[in-house]
Formats: C-alpha cells, sequence, structure tokens
C-alpha cells in the first residue's frame, strides 16, 4: 500500500457542503507535500442532467437512506490495483477502497430511476488545481446570505476566471474538463468490473 495522502481525515481542510472545495485543498496539500505523484489523482464530480444524484453512506444521511445531492466531489487515487476513494463527507473509512466505496455509496443502479442514475466527470488533479475557480454564488440565497457558512479562506480562483463550477459540474462531454463516463463504465476504468453491489434503494430513487 502506498503512502497516505494525508495523515487523518482531521488534517484535511473541510468546510460542509463546499466538497469541491474540500478536494482541491486536498490536491493542493499533495502537491505542497509530494506525498503522492499528481498524475495519479483523479477528481471525480458526481452528477447527472437533473442534478439528483442519491448516495448513500453520508455524514448527513438517516440510517439507510442516500443523500440525494445536486452533485458530489470525491478524490480517486488510483495508482494501484485497488484504487483508493478519499470521500470527506462518507462515513466509511479514509481513504476507503474504491471497491468498497462502489458497493457501500454508490450501489446498483438496476432499480433506480434514470433520472437519478449517476455521471461521473473524471478530471486530473493537476488539471483541477490548474483551472478550477468558484466564487461560491452558487450557495448564496437570493438575498445573498449564505446558504451554509463558506470557507474561512478566500474563494479559489484563477488569473482568468473567478466562477467555472458548473462546467465542472454539467456531464456534458462536449464541454469542461476531463472525461465523462457512466456508473458501469467509470467502475469499469478502475476496477475493471461493474459493481456488484446491493441493490437497495431510497423509496425516492427507486423505479416505479
Amino acid at each position: 500500500m502506498n503512502r497516505r495522502l494525508v495523515p487523518t481525515r482531521e488534517d484535511c481542510v473541510y468546510t460542509s457542503c463546499y466538497c469541491e472545495e474540500n478536494v482541491w485543498k486536498l490536491c493542493d496539500y499533495v502537491r505542497k507535500q509530494r506525498t503522492a505523484p499528481l498524475e495519479h489523482l483523479f477528481v471525480i464530480f458526481i452528477s447527472n442532467e437533473t442534478r439528483t444524484v442519491p448516495l448513500w453512506k453520508q455524514k448527513s444521511g438517516h440510517g439507510d437512506l442516500p443523500v440525494i445531492w445536486d452533485y458530489h466531489v470525491i478524490l480517486l487515487q488510483a495508482d494501484q490495483s485497488d484504487s483508493l476513494v478519499y470521500d470527506l463527507d462518507s462515513t466509511l473509512s479514509f481513504p476507503c477502497s474504491l471497491k468498497l466505496y462502489a458497493a457501500q455509496a454508490l450501489r446498483s443502479e438496476s432499480d433506480i430511476r434514470p433520472e437519478y442514475h449517476r455521471k461521473f466527470r473524471v478530471v486530473p488533479a493537476d488539471s483541477f488545481l490548474l483551472n478550477f475557480a468558484s466564487d461560491r454564488s452558487h450557495m448564496r440565497n437570493s438575498d445573498g446570505s449564505w446558504k451554509m457558512p463558506p470557507p474561512t479562506y478566500a474563494p479559489i480562483c484563477t488569473a482568468e476566471c473567478q466562477m467555472n463550477l458548473d462546467g465542472f459540474i454539467n456531464m456534458d462531454p462536449a464541454i469542461g474538463w476531463g472525461v465523462v463516463f457512466s456508473l458501469n463504465h467509470f467502475l469499469q476504468r478502475y476496477i475493471g468490473s461493474t459493481s456488484s453491489a446491493s441493490s437497495s434503494s431510497s423509496s425516492a430513487a427507486r423505479s416505479s
């Protein structure tokens, strides 16, 4: 097993509901501390056209019911036979093997309605660090108040851009960064097989 990217979950910069920034900070830590080659790390945006994606084993979940996110972001370390997932919002181990994450957090889509099927935009970590920008405007209400308290550090931006989050969340493969996969193609690419996970799901996501 390769050396961990970070000593513990508690060592990571974390702000609830700002998963894309949490992962950016984790990538930045690896870049600065050189705990792993950046070319082995991939930022995974999970969403779909309806922006309703169920994920299980999330801190904000209740029992075995999934959380329905508009999008979620995790980090994948794919430099060994069993890729590792870093999900700061998960109740699973940190890191967690992709095989276990697929079985427990992603699960099967066999009985989930199509509008809840997940897509995965896979972006190399170095590209994410270079290009990602967010002014956090998506987290403001119409009156300007915050939906959730923002991180205490300054917004992440580039010299050319203040906000391009939608280019990462959007699952149109013709735009944005990286490559977009279906669940099965994502698992085939990084595990070598599709998930044989439990097909249990919430009544909100279950097919009729």
